[in-house]
């Protein structure tokens, strides 16, 4: 076994395991998709470790990893079906759009950055998972077009409620993410049902706020 497939078992049995993940399809699935394959490569020794991994390349925006256990929690929580349609929110690095193809039908993922979009996709297709497409969109907008969505997962923190991405849910449908509206922020699955949306906490957890999804500053007298 080589040094990335040991330390993906690793991952998989010392933090998603622990922190009860049982779903086999998702642990089988980050068995499989190589974390480190979505990080520059002076990175990818710490691909692995159990923190959020931010790095930014060619002077372009800062880019992360969530943790392994958080990502694998939500994903348990979202219940994906090999037949849903998913929307994955502010995808760069592109893992857990890789992690999600490997449940689903389809996946949509949202990046701006168009060199983000160009190296994923070269991953994707060494990977073989051709059920990914790619949308030229922040985080926040999602993508209306090809909506609406059995689910939908924010690869990151929003600090407002995202009522774009909200919309584009369809009936029955779920979004988790992680909300830091509040202090300490959480995850959290919201549902649409009848046309309104419920909301349940999952797990307290952090993560980096995806871009466009920051609390817009006050200003105090």
């Amino acid at each position: 076994m080589s040094g990335f497939a040991t330390a993906r078992q690793k991952m998989v049995d010392g933090q998603v395991r622990t922190s009860d993940v049982t779903d086999i399809r998702i642990l089988d699935a980050m068995l499989a998709v190589p974390r480190e394959a979505f990080v520059p490569e002076k990175l990818r020794a710490l691909a692995y470790l159990d923190r959020d991994l931010e790095f930014c390349e060619g002077g372009g925006s800062t880019r992360f990893l969530i943790k392994p256990a958080v990502s694998a929690k939500m994903l348990q929580a979202a219940a994906i079906k090999h037949t849903d349609k998913v929307l994955v929110a502010g995808t760069a690095p592109a893992y857990m759009a890789a992690v999600v193809a490997t449940l689903a039908g389809e996946v949509v993922a949202t990046e701006s950055d168009s060199s983000q979009v160009a190296n994923a996709k070269e991953v994707l297709a060494q990977l073989g998972l051709g059920n990914v497409t790619f949308t030229a969109a922040a985080p926040a907008r999602g993508d209306a077009e090809n909506a609406p969505y059995d689910v939908i997962v924010l690869d990151g923190a929003t600090e407002i409620r995202p009522d774009q991405l909200y919309s584009q849910l369809r009936e029955d449908g779920r979004l988790v993410g992680i909300f830091a509206m509040t202090n300490p922020s959480r995850a959290t699955i919201v549902t649409r049902s009848h046309g309104d949306f419920g909301s349940r906490v999952l797990f307290d957890a952090s993560a980096p706020v995806l871009p466009g999804l920051e609390r817009l500053p006050t200003f105090v007298f």
